[in-house]
């Protein structure tokens, strides 16, 4: 079925083509098949509203024609993923789509991945968005109304439908500025590892929490095993509670949320619910209860039992007190990055600086290891941990 574009550009645009039958989808899968090109791909999913994540459009552009291909409507997608996956790709932010694609419709790229959003990050480029990279490079202004919409609710409005094909339209020509540049600078190979890794933890089966109920959650990478034993203990029971009731668990409880209150119950593990710092309103009667359960869980787990990532790091003995050298680490790391012209972050967050600190790599190998971190990273910063920790020992 063609859908037209907004009125803005329908006369410099083919239509797009939405995909709800079997017979076009087909037809679809001979140009992926003939297609010599890298082939932008982007997806909308649920994530904003359900607890079970599910992919509810899939959008490609093949030579500047757009498609969406709605996978809630009882298609055979077989021949048609089998095709995709073993085309080249550009996505922009690949982890969480390639990601999606596989939990929810086991896909896996065979082929490379170029990341627009990585690409701009080792060029220095602040505002990574779609629509920023859009404006910068084409002077394409991107409309974002449409961005925070329900995908698994039907029919989609035009506008939906409009919105959602602009996010591979436009992948294209952002790609070959950022790759263009990527080469002036030497830095194609680093996009390519990062690539090669993220296709890689699709395919080895990087999930997403909920499918191997292991706690994963932002901000929780620095506290002590004994924090730790709080957040994983909190953790469970939101997710326990947002499955149930199949809303996003950031609803129920943020990450943020689950950090400083598990920092907070670790240092005051004898006060009672009236003295915990302020909790949602919704926080009553088996919510509540629930919360406590976990609290009370936490607080009665014996240290062997508190968990410790530390121990699954390999590449030497963890050190007891090393503050100095991760600050070290961290000023050496900025320095780097503002050389580069990039944000440190990008070089390394402070977490793996931290990791290597405690464990001390004496090769590339071994600080990719402790990291963790890929061969780029390690190479531009092995100088840098030699000299932190060779002044140490000083």
């Amino acid at each position: 079925m063609e859908r037209h574009h907004s009125l803005l550009d329908a006369g410099t645009r083919q239509p797009y083509r939405y995909i709800t039958e079997q017979s076009d989808l087909d037809a679809l899968v001979k140009r992926i098949k003939s297609a010599r090109r890298r082939i932008p791909l982007d997806i909308e999913a649920n994530s904003l509203y359900q607890y079970f994540q599910k992919v509810c459009l899939i959008q490609l552009t093949l030579n500047e024609d757009d498609y969406i291909v709605d996978p809630l409507v009882g298609l055979d997608l077989s021949e048609f993923l089998e095709g995709l996956s073993k085309k080249p790709l550009i996505l922009h932010g690949a982890d969480y789509d390639l990601r999606m694609m596989r939990s929810s419709l086991g896909f896996i790229p065979q082929a490379e991945v170029f990341d627009t959003m990585s690409a701009a990050q080792l060029l220095g480029i602040e505002q990574i968005g779609l629509a920023a990279l859009a404006e910068r490079f084409l002077g394409v202004t991107l409309g974002k109304r449409n961005q925070k919409s329900d995908w698994s609710h039907r029919p989609l409005s035009e506008k939906q439908l409009a919105y959602a094909v602009d996010d591979t339209h436009y992948l294209e020509p952002i790609a070959q500025r950022l790759e263009d540049e990527l080469k002036r600078l030497g830095r194609l190979e680093w996009l390519k590892e990062i690539g090669a890794n993220t296709v890689a933890a699709a395919s080895n089966g990087m999930a997403f929490p909920h499918e191997k109920d292991e706690p994963r959650v932002k901000g929780a990478a620095l506290l002590e095993p004994r924090e730790l034993a709080y957040v994983h203990e909190i953790w469970r029971w939101r997710d326990r509670l947002a499955r149930n009731a199949n809303r996003p668990p950031f609803k129920i409880f943020a990450d943020q949320q689950i950090v400083d209150l598990a920092t907070w119950a670790a240092k005051h593990p004898d006060l009672p619910v009236e003295k915990w710092p302020r909790l949602p309103r919704s926080f009553n009667g088996r919510r509540l209860d629930g919360l406590k359960r976990a609290i009370r869980t936490a607080r009665e787990m014996p240290p062997s039992e508190w968990p410790n990532p530390r121990k699954r790091r390999t590449a030497g003995p963890p050190q007891p007190d090393c503050r100095r050298e991760i600050e070290g680490l961290q000023a050496e790391c900025r320095r780097l990055a503002e050389e580069l012209g990039i944000a440190p972050a990008v070089l390394a967050p402070r977490a793996v600086l931290a990791a290597v600190a405690r464990f001390r790599p004496h090769s590339i190998k071994e600080a990719m290891e402790a990291g963790p971190m890929l061969r780029w990273q390690a190479t531009l910063l092995m100088p840098c941990i030699e000299k932190v920790l060779t002044a140490k020992q000083r």
